[in-house]
């Protein structure tokens, strides 16, 4: 059973078709990463599926609900978190004043003052933060953190409103090797837990091979393959046009 399924999508922009007609899905407990080189059209379904722009056609349903159309805002609340490739946290905060605003924004609660909201339910926000191995650091302001540790209060933050598909912008963006394999292996073992379908965009094939359970390739706004990560890596299609000057995905993921 699909948790996100997306027909027929199409985006132009002037005489240019950013998008193509594409077909997929995405199931709970899904971890589905979105490829394909530069100007493949991944931001455009991105940003599409997220409501930032409004497709030309084509559908997007989550879960039986059709999703073009929607705003952002209306679209989150339906289940769709999102996290950024540049981690968005309020830095003058603590870790877990961040992931209260988000429970206050999940709740559609208004407080006047910051000092009024501040025990608003901490201990579910410590939960959540337990969840990505920021509990320890709870009281620490955003500032001082770590980068790395920056993007777990993100994910945090983004499973605040108790999503069912999480869509992932450059997640390991700017984090070093170890550091991003530690956050996807977080965001699989989540995804297994909670029954989350994940749509991730991501330029390291590292990740991307070691993580994903399928993934879809994009390029000139089509989709030309999908299937899990053998098979895609020994596709002579992509291989062609995602690395046209003969590199394998296995040196790319090295560099």
């Amino acid at each position: 059973m699909s948790l996100l399924s997306v027909t027929g999508l199409g985006k132009s922009f002037g005489g240019n078709r950013a998008v193509d007609g594409i077909d997929f899905s995405v199931a709970p407990g899904e971890l589905l990463a979105l490829i394909g080189p530069n100007g493949a059209g991944k931001s455009t379904t991105f940003n599409m599926v997220n409501g930032q722009l409004k497709a030309d056609k084509g559908s997007i349903r989550l879960e039986g609900h059709e999703l073009i159309g929607r705003k952002p805002r209306e679209i989150w609340k339906l289940g769709v978190g999102r996290t950024f490739q540049i981690a968005e946290t309020f830095a003058s905060l603590t870790v877990v004043e961040n992931v209260q605003m988000a429970l206050i924004s999940a709740d559609a609660r208004l407080f006047s003052f910051w000092r009024r909201a501040a025990a608003y339910r901490r201990a579910d926000a410590l939960a959540l933060l337990d969840q990505v191995g920021m509990a320890a650091q709870a009281d620490r302001p955003c500032s001082v953190l770590a980068y790395g540790d920056v993007k777990r209060v993100e994910l945090a933050i983004a499973l605040a409103n108790s999503p069912k598909l999480l869509l992932m912008d450059e997640p390991t963006a700017g984090m070093a090797p170890a550091e991003r394999h530690a956050l996807m292996a977080l965001t699989k073992r989540l995804v297994v837990e909670r029954g989350l379908g994940v749509l991730f965009t991501e330029h390291s094939m590292d990740v991307v091979f070691a993580h994903a359970d399928r993934l879809i390739v994009l390029a000139r706004g089509r989709l030309i393959a999908q299937g899990r990560p053998a098979e895609i890596r020994d596709d002579p299609q992509v291989q062609a046009v995602y690395f046209g000057s003969g590199k394998t995905f296995e040196k790319e993921g090295a560099a």
